[in-house]
């Protein structure tokens, strides 16, 4: 990760970079059960955003399931809600993750990042031309 992303995730205090791929992604509160799908969350090894206009109160405890696009690994965690913007989201911390799911969080983060990079390359080589 570049040291100015780095720099960027720290001035917002969030501490890592978060990314948009995941696939699906299944909400479990209070025995009800919410697919979410009209914007895919963005996540990082540490928490989420997910879009979603169900309220949920803050320090609520969430299972959720969830896959990640590039990498097929499927992460179930649990998480806590730690803000909620009214009809826009929520923004969650996962507890209890396991060591496995936070390491393809990460491996899906890197591989993201490295995507990305290589078509900031060739963009800029074609515009170069």
């Amino acid at each position: 990760m570049s040291s100015n992303h780095q720099g960027k995730a720290r001035a917002s205090g969030r501490g890592s970079t978060r990314i948009h791929t995941v696939e699906k992604i299944s909400v479990n509160y209070e025995g009800r059960t919410e697919e979410v799908a009209d914007r895919l969350p963005d996540v990082s090894p540490r928490g989420m955003f997910i879009n979603t206009s169900q309220r949920f109160p803050e320090g609520a405890v969430l299972n959720l399931k969830f896959r990640l696009a590039m990498s097929g690994a499927e992460v179930r965690t649990r998480c806590e809600v730690r803000y909620c913007q009214p009809g826009i989201g929520v923004g969650v911390e996962f507890i209890g993750i396991s060591p496995e799911a936070t390491r393809a969080i990460e491996h899906e983060v890197e591989l993201y990042v490295s995507k990305r990079d290589k078509f900031k390359i060739q963009t800029k080589k074609r515009q170069s031309r």
